[in-house]
C-alpha cells in the first residue's frame, strides 16, 4: 500500500492511539491562536504547525532582537540583524516548514479594544504573553467567550502551564490582580535558560493538543509547576474562589478598561526600550517615512516604519499607532522623542 506524502507526514502522530486518524484530523481543522511569538509562542507554534493545525494565528507586538536568539529557536541571525517583526518572521519561517497549513499573521498589542476582533473564531489560545495584565485580560475574554486557553509563563529555569477551559475555575481564581512593581522577578532581573521556555512551550502545545484532538479528559486541572535547575515538579490545586469577579461574579475589569486605562507606556521585559501605546487608529506608514528623510536614516515594511535616531536610538512606528523606542528606558524621554517625530 502506497501511504501518500500527505498522510506520511503525521503518520507517527496518527499512530499514538489516543490520536489516532480521527483526532489528526481534528487537529487539521483546527484553528489556534498563539499570542505573543516570543520564547514561549515561538516554540509553541512550531510544534503545533509541524502537528498539522490547520490554521495557526499568529500575534506580537514586538521585534526580533539579539538576545531572543538564546532560546527562541524559530528565529534567526537574519531576523535579528533586520529587527523583524516577530509575528512576520515567525510566519515565514513556519511557512517553509509546512506549507499545507494557513498562517495568519498579526503585528498587533492586544487591548481590550481589540482582543475580539483579533481572536475571532478560533478553538484554543496559547497564552505566551510576557505581562499579567494581557493575561487577564485573555481571562476576562476567554469567560465571555467560551474559548479556552493555555497559559504558560517562565523565568530563569522553570513555569508553569494549565489549561483554562473559559468557565470556573479561571485564571483569576490564581491571581486576583497584578502584581505590583518589583513583586515579581521578570527577565529583566532573573534572565531565563532555553530549556525551561522550550520545555513549558511544548507542555503548552501538548495540552493544546489533547483539547483540539478530542481528548478533553486528559487535560491536566491542576496547576503544573516545574523548576528544571533543582529538578522539582509539583502540582497545584486550583479552586474556584468565592469571590471572584470574573468567573464567580462576571465582572471583567480588564475586558471593559477604558482607552484611556490602556492609552500608557511600559519599559519592555529585557531590553532598553518603551513602548508608547497607540490610539487605535491606522497610521500612514508611507507618510511618515517621507516626513522623516530628512532626520535620519528610514527603513519600512508593511508593518512598520522605523526611524534611526542620534545615540543608537530608534523610534518604530507601528500601522496601528503603537512606537517602540529603543535606546532609552525613561518614559517621559521616550514620550518626549515620540511627541517630537510623531506628534500627540
Amino acid at each position: 500500500m502506497t501511504i501518500s506524502r500527505a498522510d506520511e507526514r503525521y503518520l507517527r502522530q496518527s499512530q499514538f492511539d489516543p490520536i489516532g486518524t480521527e483526532g489528526q484530523a481534528r487537529i487539521e481543522n483546527a484553528r489556534v491562536a498563539v499570542l505573543g511569538c516570543g520564547a514561549l509562542g515561538s516554540v509553541a507554534a512550531e510544534l503545533l504547525a509541524r502537528a498539522g493545525v490547520g490554521m495557526i494565528r499568529l500575534i506580537d507586538r514586538d521585534l526580533v532582537e539579539w538576545s531572543n536568539l538564546q532560546r527562541q529557536s524559530l528565529y534567526t541571525e537574519v531576523d535579528a540583524e533586520t529587527a523583524a517583526a516577530k509575528a512576520e518572521a515567525a510566519a515565514s519561517h513556519l511557512r517553509a516548514i509546512n506549507s499545507s497549513i494557513e498562517i495568519d499573521e498579526r503585528v498587533v498589542d492586544i487591548t481590550s479594544n481589540n482582543i475580539a476582533s483579533n481572536l475571532e473564531n478560533v478553538d484554543i489560545v496559547i497564552d505566551a504573553t510576557d505581562n499579567f495584565s494581557a493575561r487577564l485580560l485573555l481571562n476576562d475574554w476567554s469567560i465571555q467567550t467560551g474559548t479556552p486557553w493555555v497559559h504558560g509563563g517562565c523565568i530563569g529555569a522553570g513555569g508553569q502551564v494549565r489549561l483554562f477551559d473559559g468557565g470556573t475555575p479561571c485564571f483569576r481564581c490564581l491571581l486576583p490582580q497584578p502584581p505590583l512593581p518589583g513583586e515579581t522577578a521578570t527577565c529583566d532581573t532573573a534572565g531565563v535558560i532555553g530549556p525551561a521556555t522550550h520545555l513549558i512551550a511544548s507542555l503548552q502545545a501538548c495540552e493544546a493538543i489533547k483539547w483540539i484532538s478530542g481528548n478533553r479528559f486528559d487535560v491536566r486541572d491542576e496547576v503544573l509547576s516545574v523548576d528544571l535547575w533543582h529538578n522539582q515538579i509539583r502540582t497545584i490545586r486550583l479552586t474556584p474562589a468565592e469571590n471572584c469577579r470574573a468567573c464567580v461574579g462576571q465582572e471583567f475589569d480588564f475586558l471593559n478598561a477604558s482607552s484611556a486605562e490602556e492609552s500608557s507606556a511600559e519599559t519592555l521585559c529585557g531590553r532598553d526600550a518603551v513602548q508608547i501605546a497607540g490610539a487605535g487608529v491606522a497610521v500612514d506608514l508611507g507618510r511618515m517615512a517621507r516626513a522623516w528623510e530628512s532626520v535620519g536614516e528610514v527603513k519600512m515594511s508593511r508593518f512598520f516604519v522605523r526611524l534611526s535616531l542620534p545615540e543608537q536610538r530608534v523610534l518604530t512606528l507601528f500601522r496601528d499607532g503603537r512606537a517602540v523606542i529603543s535606546g532609552v528606558r525613561d518614559i517621559p524621554h521616550a514620550r518626549s522623542l515620540f511627541d517630537r517625530y510623531v506628534g500627540s
